[in-house]
């Protein structure tokens, strides 16, 4: 951004469009670092609802929601498809933004989002709180610092399931058009992993199939990938939402020369395993609960670090957030599994 950011008060005005399940998780974060001062969502009841429980004004749109005044930042919680032009709305408002996973569904989108945030001279951040997990922030340092010496290969597991309800309950879920498919709104935080652990990836290979949501949801519940980095390192991401009757795991596997590392549990929340050179294992302070939405689990809850970073960016501090640049290359990696021309149904 070419000139200085303006300044922000003291109290940060915060904004969120759509009042789902993870709205409210950005709301009760919004209210701890600063004043939530309107929400808006089509849905006016929820909207309503949302708004008197933290003290806000409700709105039944964006476009109302800005009309009435600029907060600093608005958060956009509204389904995938939605996040491209909301953001883009919001920053062109004169607001910074906090985008939640996925940034947006295309590469197209995602060049768009950061145009716009560049040519408003605002931030734009997408959320990827996984990447505060202990045990991630573990693997990161010793990546970082080449305590594994060369990568050899990897393995990425997410060993989910999503139930029929959870696409019947939804006019979005399911959709290719509007939740994008698994990758995109199950496995973005695998996909987002996998670049800021490892760096850019080469696509050798793609399988995948419907096996157990055919007729209820679009495109794969199922599908394994191989991989290569620019160092050579190969590895596969075995991704599902078919495990039985609940999540099972969601883990990173890395093998190097001088060390081996497992990042494990249901949420890429426990060390696995660890030998490496010259180090005993460490003792990581307690991840996180998962993110509970009934009937099924989502990510880890890591959105109060996710803010407190926040709260940094816009004091104009030194900070820990994933760019817009870093989420664009999650996007276009998801749109290179997808655009495979040889992919197989297994």
């Amino acid at each position: 951004m070419s000139n200085p950011l303006p300044s922000i008060p003291p109290s940060i005005r915060f904004a969120l469009v759509g009042a789902g399940h993870i709205g409210w998780r950005h709301a009760a974060q919004m209210q701890r670092c600063g004043i939530l001062t309107a929400v808006a969502d089509i849905a006016e009841e929820k909207a309503a609802h949302l708004a008197q429980t933290f003290g806000a004004l409700a709105y039944p749109s964006l476009d109302a929601l800005l009309s009435a005044g600029q907060p600093d930042l608005v958060a956009i919680c509204t389904p995938n498809y939605l996040h491209a032009p909301h953001s883009i709305q919001a920053l062109e408002s004169g607001c910074h933004v906090l985008c939640e996973k996925p940034m947006c569904l295309s590469g197209t989108e995602a060049r768009a989002m950061i145009d716009a945030a560049w040519q408003a001279e605002r931030h734009l951040f997408v959320v990827k709180q996984n990447r505060f997990n202990p045990p991630v922030l573990l693997l990161h340092r010793l990546l970082h610092q080449r305590r594994l010496g060369r990568i050899l290969s990897f393995q990425v597991n997410g060993l989910w399931n999503r139930p029929p309800l959870y696409y019947h309950n939804s006019d979005w879920h399911g959709k290719k058009d509007r939740d994008g498919g698994i990758l995109f709104t199950q496995f973005s935080h695998f996909i987002d992993l996998l670049c800021w652990l490892l760096g850019d990836l080469q696509v050798l290979s793609v399988a995948k199939d419907n096996f157990m949501l055919k007729g209820i949801a679009e495109g794969e519940d199922t599908g394994v990938i191989l991989l290569k980095t620019d160092e050579g390192a190969i590895g596969a991401l075995h991704y599902t939402v078919a495990a039985y009757a609940k999540n099972m795991e969601g883990s990173i596997t890395v093998l190097g020369e001088k060390g081996t590392v497992k990042i494990g549990g249901e949420y890429l929340n426990e060390l696995d395993y660890f030998q490496v050179e010259g180090m005993e294992a460490p003792t990581l302070s307690a991840s996180r609960p998962a993110n509970e939405y009934g009937s099924y689990s989502g990510s880890m809850s890591n959105h109060d670090k996710v803010y407190d970073e926040l709260v940094k960016a816009l004091r104009q501090e030194s900070y820990d957030l994933a760019s817009a640049v870093e989420a664009e290359q999650t996007v276009l990696l998801i749109e290179k599994i997808n655009q495979w021309q040889n992919a197989s149904s297994i």
